[in-house]
């Protein structure tokens, strides 16, 4: 496939931005196909990803290329035989303003004739009961008692006038007006409620004597309804109730929906239309994790009459790719209005952010919305300055001002720790090892030190592994399996012993099996009575028979390392070049690649006797087939400081 060019920039105001909505979603191209198709065939379509990888802004591109069709105006009438199942008419769009004006109009016309009409009665009454007085036809009690007689007629003829204007007469109200509109609609019903989301009746507790409002003056139209003819879009679907799940289904498949009280507490709940019409595209959007709360028929339907879409979460760093984040930064500084553009050389550390976010090599990341905020925090630190562009310092002084909460407090964390002695960076320790470990959304890299030591079994049958530190269940599986590990490799018999393995001060928790070769590293020690270095941190997985495997989070942990004052770091060989930290930064570390348990303990071990033999038996029992031909043909080497 031939290269496609990249224009040369000077700054991002060199940068043209699309005009189309769809154009400007970047690294999701498979998803963007299906979205011109799915808006062609007007489909479903369910987005499954983290938050700020662009679910939302292609449910917006959807509307925007959605084939635009004839949009209706909805209207709701009073109905004299069942007042509590109010009329539905749907018009064409801009006629309903027009009706509704035009009933408003006739309806004040009606009412100052009766008006009119009440005042000249009344008037007539009083000068006819005055004539007749001042005649000397009746005598004095009895024109009182007209007198009183037409006061009664007056007020009555207001009251009646007045709960007439209330009650709005045969006054339409207009529930959806798109006269306005020259695309198709598209309403956001994230963390809607179901009278939001489904329509409602207001609740009036003047229901009787004729002084409520009635029941089509209280109708409530929903999302579904405002969103007939184009997209609803609704993100976190999961977090929706199971019967709200349920009653959207009903309304994708009729395409028109009754409106009713949705509180069986409130009056509104006597009163339910005729059914309103809501022919929708449904854009669903979520996290992997919450599909099992997504109800199966609603799933079943957007999966047999649409699409399900997983959106990537990195692309491929490439020179055409790396233009795309110039275009995203100059959509970011024109969609925000308030911050200047970006120097070429600025867009060099916005690139170099991306890159060290995704957390792989040779890609880049997409969750867009956390770089957006590094741009913005960019930006305005930039204008503070007085700068035209911003320049690289800037973007280097947002990154510190604009840590995550995690990062900031897995800092504050290593210092204390560090103030405190709880992990050590220099000499050395038995049955001790500082391991690294991630917070957050693996942003923040913290360090875990891990303690282990053996006692006599409290059990006449076996041994145990005893692991504190709140471990998750996945960490727990990953101490469990140290037993399997330390009987295959090192040979002991170790059914005598207790072996207690603490994670020193894990308040916010442990999760996941990256820590394995730490925990093996530190029963070993303790086994043996070998010291581990204590200027050495490491991160690593580790498989029964003896295999490094690859974790998450190498950058973050790596950049704890570096904070906390650790010389080395020993990393699974096959994330070496996940790692990704400036000439500056890289140069204050020396990273060990590593493929085995025997060239963690080779580097973490200090040099003796004892290290020597358990080394030697070591690579005799471990089965290194796969591991000797990688070693032979790429050499195991730390890399340079």
């Amino acid at each position: 496939m031939d290269e496609v060019p990249v224009p040369s920039y000077a700054s991002t105001r060199d940068v043209s931005v699309p005009r189309e909505l769809l154009s400007q979603v970047i690294g999701q191209d498979s998803a963007i196909e299906i979205i011109r198709k799915a808006a062609s065939q007007k489909r479903n379509v369910l987005l499954i990803g983290p938050p700020g990888v662009g679910k939302s802004m292609l449910a917006a591109a959807m509307a925007e290329v959605l084939p635009f069709s004839r949009l209706e105006d909805l209207l709701v009438y009073p109905n004299e035989a069942d007042p509590n199942n109010p009329k539905i008419v749907a018009v064409a769009a801009g006629e309903g303003k027009k009706i509704l004006e035009n009933s408003k109009l006739d309806f004040k016309s009606q009412e100052d004739n009766a008006r009119n009409l009440s005042l000249l009665l009344s008037l007539g009454w009083f000068i006819l009961s005055f004539a007749l007085w001042k005649l000397g036809w009746v005598p004095d009690v009895v024109y009182a008692a007209t007198l009183i007689l037409g006061g009664f007629l007056f007020i009555g003829s207001t009251l009646g006038w007045q709960m007439r204007v209330r009650s709005g007469g045969p006054v339409p109200k207009l529930l959806v007006d798109n006269s306005e509109r020259r695309s198709a609609p598209f309403l956001e019903a994230t963390g809607a409620r179901a009278g939001s989301l489904l329509g409602d009746i207001r609740h009036d507790p003047l229901q009787s004597g004729g002084l409520g409002t009635p029941a089509h003056l209280r109708v409530e139209p929903g999302m579904i309804h405002r969103a007939n003819g184009g997209v609803l879009f609704l993100d976190e679907i999961a977090t929706l109730s199971a019967k709200s799940q349920q009653e959207l289904l009903t309304a994708m498949q009729e395409k028109k929906y009754s409106i009713t009280g949705q509180s069986e507490m409130s009056s509104g709940a006597m009163t339910r239309t005729e059914p309103v019409p809501c022919d929708f595209v449904l854009v669903a959007a979520g996290n992997y994790g919450d599909l099992e709360r997504v109800h199966p028929a609603l799933r079943s339907r957007i999966r047999g009459y649409g699409y399900e879409v997983y959106l990537n979460l990195d692309m491929e760093d490439s020179v055409e790719n790396r233009f795309r984040i110039s275009q995203f930064v100059a959509q970011e500084v024109k969609k925000d209005g308030k911050i200047p553009h970006f120097s070429r050389e600025s867009m060099e550390e916005i690139i170099f952010e991306a890159r060290r976010r995704a957390g792989k090599k040779n890609k880049l990341t997409l969750r867009l919305r956390d770089l957006g905020g590094l741009v913005r925090a960019a930006g305005d630190i930039a204008r503070e300055r007085g700068h035209r562009l911003v320049v690289p310092e800037d973007v280097l002084e947002a990154k510190r001002t604009s840590r995550t909460l995690e990062q900031q407090m897995v800092d504050l964390m290593i210092s204390e720790k560090k103030d405190y002695l709880v992990y050590l960076t220099e000499g050395s320790a038995v049955g001790r090892v500082n391991g690294l470990a991630v917070s957050g959304e693996g942003d923040a890299g913290m360090i875990m030190p891990i303690e282990a030591e053996i006692s006599p079994a409290q059990s006449s049958e076996e041994g145990k592994i005893i692991a504190t530190g709140k471990l998750g269940e996945i960490a727990r599986e990953a101490v469990q399996n140290v037993s399997v590990i330390i009987k295959r490799l090192s040979g002991k018999d170790i059914s005598r012993h207790d072996i207690h393995v603490q994670f020193l001060q894990s308040y916010s928790g442990v999760e996941g099996d990256s820590a394995s070769i730490s925990v093996v590293s530190a029963v070993i020690s303790a086994l043996e009575a070998i010291p581990i270095k204590q200027s050495l941190a490491m991160t690593g997985s580790l498989s029964v028979r003896g295999e490094v495997l690859p974790v998450g989070g190498v950058t973050a942990k790596v950049s704890a390392a570096i904070k906390a004052g650790f010389k080395e770091v020993i990393v699974p060989y096959a994330n070496v070049k996940d790692i990704v930290l400036s000439p500056e930064t890289a140069s204050r570390i020396r990273v060990i690649p590593v493929h085995t348990l025997t060239d963690v303990l080779e580097h973490a071990f200090e040099k003796s006797t004892a290290s020597r033999r358990i080394l030697s038996a070591l690579k005799r029992m471990v089965d290194v087939s796969v591991s000797r031909k990688i070693k032979e043909e790429l050499s195991i080497k730390p890399l340079p400081a």
